[in-house]
């Protein structure tokens, strides 16, 4: 399965901050707002990457962000020149999915809980179908809502509805098999003229195809898309990060952990930011990691 993360978009809610800059490089607590993302992808073991952002934007992504090799990731881009809807990434990224399925991920969403990377592999175990990821909201008009039936089976899906039929709000993060490249790309736009990932999903809904895994109260969801939401968002992980001492969605960790880079290359990268903060950080965890396995690389 290989991932984008979709990182376009104008950023107009975060105006004036976004006028020289993506929302999606602006900092989230101690890291940019797309590492979170990135280490969703990377907890469900994808690590053939496309990001998709803006083509004024794109350079600054390359800059930050590489190859993906620090990561033991690899990373593509592509420029999306106006934002024509989430469903038009599977336009763009047409020839990165080749024959593949497929994950797709907001650049402005953070997911956080235990059990996430189980709850993932669900997702990337299905041979066939599309799995979407609800959450229960208070206002479910601002979101795309799904309603399911006793069985928890899919039974309507509409976006942003005036009359919302359930509180579950569907998140940023989509699963997908290879049909998606050929629904995308049959889709017609919408009244506000974008290609709706709704549409995308209501198509595996009505041939029995859509899968729903609902995150329970374990799970925080983040939309980082407005100037309050973005705050609480810092405030979330600073709490998080200082009370239990551990980094949320640190690439490097995770890498290591998951064995996609040696305990050497680790050390390597935690020397090279080793005056900040998040640099002592990732030395922190080569020392335990090292004493805990035998210093091996």
């Amino acid at each position: 399965m290989k991932g984008i993360i979709l990182a376009g978009g104008t950023g107009t809610r975060l105006y004036p901050v976004t006028k020289v800059v993506s929302k999606q490089l602006l900092p989230v607590f101690d890291k940019p707002m797309i590492y979170y993302p990135l280490s969703t992808l990377m907890f469900a073991g994808i690590r053939d990457i496309l990001i998709i952002t803006t083509p004024q934007d794109l350079t600054l992504f390359e800059r930050l962000l590489g190859d993906g090799s620090d990561w033991g990731l690899k990373f593509s881009y592509a420029a999306q020149p106006a934002p024509r809807g989430l469903a038009d990434a599977f336009i763009v990224g047409a020839d990165f999915i080749g024959t593949d399925h497929v994950a797709l991920v907001l650049g402005d969403n953070i997911f956080h809980g235990h059990g996430l990377p189980e709850t993932l592999a669900r997702a990337t175990a299905r041979s066939s179908g599309a799995t979407v990821f609800g959450y229960t909201v208070v206002s479910p008009q601002q979101y795309g809502v799904v309603e399911l039936d006793d069985s928890g089976k899919a039974i309507s899906i509409e976006e942003k509805p005036t009359q919302p039929k359930s509180n579950t709000a569907v998140t940023g993060l989509y699963f997908y098999d290879n049909d998606v490249v050929r629904i995308a790309a049959a889709l017609k736009p919408s009244a506000r003229g974008e290609l709706e990932i709704t549409d995308v999903n209501r198509v595996y809904m009505e041939r029995g195809d859509l899968f729903v895994e609902v995150l329970g109260r374990g799970f925080a969801w983040l939309d980082t898309g407005t100037h309050a939401s973005l705050v609480e968002a810092s405030h979330f992980i600073q709490i998080l990060e200082e009370r239990q001492g551990m980094r949320v969605s640190c690439l490097e960790e995770i890498a290591l952990r998951r064995g996609y880079v040696t305990l050497d290359h680790f050390q390597k990268l935690a020397e090279r930011c080793a005056k900040s903060s998040y640099g002592q950080y990732l030395l922190d965890i080569h020392r335990s990691f090292a004493k805990s396995h035998g210093a091996e690389s």
